[in-house]
């Protein structure tokens, strides 16, 4: 067996994934808020952003963690498809999710089957880019850890997704965006000891790309893509302070008619 290190640049890895997770949450938290005081094309788009930064916090959360993943041994590498349809996975069914809330008539089913949805396809995402490991051996799982982890995904998201109807004021934003990245880091960590590896030694390259070839650049360029949207967001005015605006600049005269 091969000796597992999820941690071989020291804490580096855990808390800049924590971080990102947390700036997802965030984000995505504060463009729902927005979508639901919003209507028609505006709501289309807000919770598009809100499906895009969560799912993209929960991405680079996974493969910031995976960049201080090793295993005695061997290398690793990653197939890059797999790689990159694990993004689409989370972009697709994160996105489900957050439209099922958006749009749903009955809260609390749609927030059931958005949390259901989102959790699914957060868990799909991990093991979808476990999957792209490619190393000199065989992977194996515990099934009780890993049945363990989905759990915890589903009721992250349930959550994420319950705190973005439910929670307006940003430091209220802020405070659910820190449990969310605590829960997705959980469900990271839980699906990674579930995890076992049995090397075998060999010579033979290995398919694929090395983690600083092709990881790293995808998840800087898009942990830069939350930062920037994240400082759009907080600068862009919400719907009350437009309409503010709006009443302040009207004429006195026609405001009395």
């Amino acid at each position: 067996m091969g000796h597992l290190d999820h941690a071989s640049f020291g804490w580096l890895t855990p808390v800049l994934s924590y971080a990102m997770a947390c700036t997802g949450a965030a984000l995505g938290l504060r463009c729902t808020v927005r979508a639901l005081g919003a209507t028609g094309r505006a709501r289309r788009n807000w919770l598009l952003a809100a499906a895009s930064a969560i799912a993209t916090g929960i991405w680079t959360m996974h493969f910031v963690a995976m960049l201080g993943f090793s295993v005695s041994g061997t290398e690793i590498r990653y197939d890059v498809p797999l790689t990159i349809l694990s993004l689409l996975v989370a972009l697709l069914v994160v996105g489900a999710g957050v439209f099922a809330v958006g749009y749903g008539r009955g809260r609390g089913r749609a927030l059931a089957l958005g949390g259901l949805t989102t959790g699914l396809g957060v868990a799909s995402m991990h093991y979808l880019g476990m999957a792209a490991l490619r190393l000199h051996g065989s992977v194996r799982y515990d099934p009780m850890l890993v049945g363990l982890s989905v759990a915890i995904a589903v009721v992250a998201a349930t959550a994420a997704l319950w705190a973005g109807l439910n929670i307006k004021s940003p430091v209220a934003v802020v405070g659910a965006s820190l449990v969310m990245g605590g829960a997705v880091s959980s469900m990271h960590y839980t699906g990674m000891l579930a995890v076992s590896v049995r090397v075998s030694p060999s010579a033979t390259a290995l398919p694929g790309a090395a983690v600083m070839q092709f990881v790293f650049p995808l998840a800087v360029g898009l942990g830069s893509y939350l930062f920037l949207t994240s400082a759009f967001v907080a600068l862009s005015p919400t719907a009350r302070e437009r309409e503010a605006t709006a009443a302040a600049q009207r004429p006195v005269g026609s405001a009395a008619h």
